[in-house]
């Protein structure tokens, strides 16, 4: 492996394990509180699904290690966090993670590795992993397309908090240099993607930030921050 690629995937690595951590405050209230409130499980379980179709990717992938290892840290953590609303959910919502655990992380990934496995040889295992991949990337922006949406009509940043927006950018900007160097377009499309999403939010924070409807105060404008930042980065590409 270049040494320019390894450095690009292993700083790769550092922003994408952030973004991974990012709830690990909403956890520990969680469990101190012993409840997931209204906190939904959707985002956690389908990162996992994410971030297990990427190993299955890296792995297969000749050169794949750096894809394995960011990814690899993103299944445990995403296992965990799906782990406490098992635990700590109201039946009816622990109900709805298992179903969902059931027919993502489970049904969708096991239909995929064995689809691959028994019916696709070759190179072409490679490339059906990373469509399948790369589509489910770009199906998962639909949340930061949702944000903009929301900024522009109702002029106001209060639902594209700026650090979901940074990390965006930032994310999908040095996967993209990663999948230049190695020469990866399934790895280059939804990060390129991130990274012109990311850049356009940027700039409509610094359009918005100021204006009247943003100029909220008081610790409810704080905490919707804080969960839309913790639901909208688990939906954020990272390969």
């Amino acid at each position: 492996m270049e040494a320019s690629l390894l450095f690009v995937g292993i700083v790769g690595n550092v922003i994408s394990v952030l973004v991974f951590a990012s709830p690990i405050n909403t956890f520990r209230r969680i469990v101190r509180n012993r409840s997931t409130e209204d906190f939904e499980p959707s985002p956690y379980v389908i990162t996992l699904l994410n971030s297990s179709l990427w190993v299955y990717y890296g792995i297969t992938k000749p050169g794949g290690l750096l894809i394995v290892t960011v990814n690899g840290v993103g299944v445990v953590m995403e296992a965990v966090y799906v782990a406490l609303f098992l635990l700590y959910a109201a039946p009816p919502l622990k109900a709805k993670t298992a179903v969902l655990v059931a027919a993502l992380d489970v049904g969708f990934f096991g239909a995929v590795a064995l689809v691959t496995r028994l019916a696709v040889h070759g190179s072409s295992r490679v490339v059906v992993i990373g469509f399948v991949c790369a589509f489910l990337n770009v199906l998962m922006y639909g949340s930061p397309l949702c944000a903009m949406r929301s900024v522009i009509t109702r002029r106001s940043v209060e639902y594209m908090p700026f650090l979901l927006s940074f990390f965006l950018f930032l994310n999908g900007g040095i996967w993209t240099l990663y999948a230049i160097l190695d020469k990866d377009i399934f790895i280059g499309i939804p990060n390129g993607i991130g990274l012109i999403l990311g850049t356009s939010q940027l700039i409509m924070y610094m359009i918005y930030m100021n204006s009247e409807a943003s100029n909220l105060s008081g610790e409810s404008y704080q905490e919707s921050q804080q969960q839309r930042l913790i639901v909208a980065s688990n939906e954020a590409n990272i390969p």
